[in-house]
């Protein structure tokens, strides 16, 4: 399940509702699936927290294949949906830095 606000059956929210917004990212505090960022801080009493990059914490809104920061690319490895690529400006936020 993806958490958020407004979100649609692939996980698009009420901040990203292109065609490619597709990703939901796992809060590493809670553990749950949100569509961004921004609809978890609106929505939980804490502030949301990356994850290990070699954890499989992303998921295809389109297909529900989760994924690693690895695998996460232009589109999905297992479906071949294409994801928005502004996205990777919003890395820092999701996964924490490499060591």
């Amino acid at each position: 399940m993806i958490h958020g606000i407004d979100v649609d059956s692939q996980g698009r929210c009420a901040h990203w509702h292109s065609e490619r917004d597709v990703v939901a990212n796992m809060c590493g505090a809670c553990g749950k699936l949100w569509a961004c960022s921004l609809c978890h801080d609106e929505c939980e009493n804490h502030s949301f927290a990356p994850v290990d990059r070699r954890e499989r914490s992303v998921m295809c809104g389109a297909c529900g294949y989760m994924m690693t920061h690895a695998e996460y690319g232009a589109s999905c490895p297992s479906c071949g949906h294409p994801f928005n690529p502004g996205c990777k400006n919003h890395e820092a936020v999701y996964f924490l830095p490499v060591r």
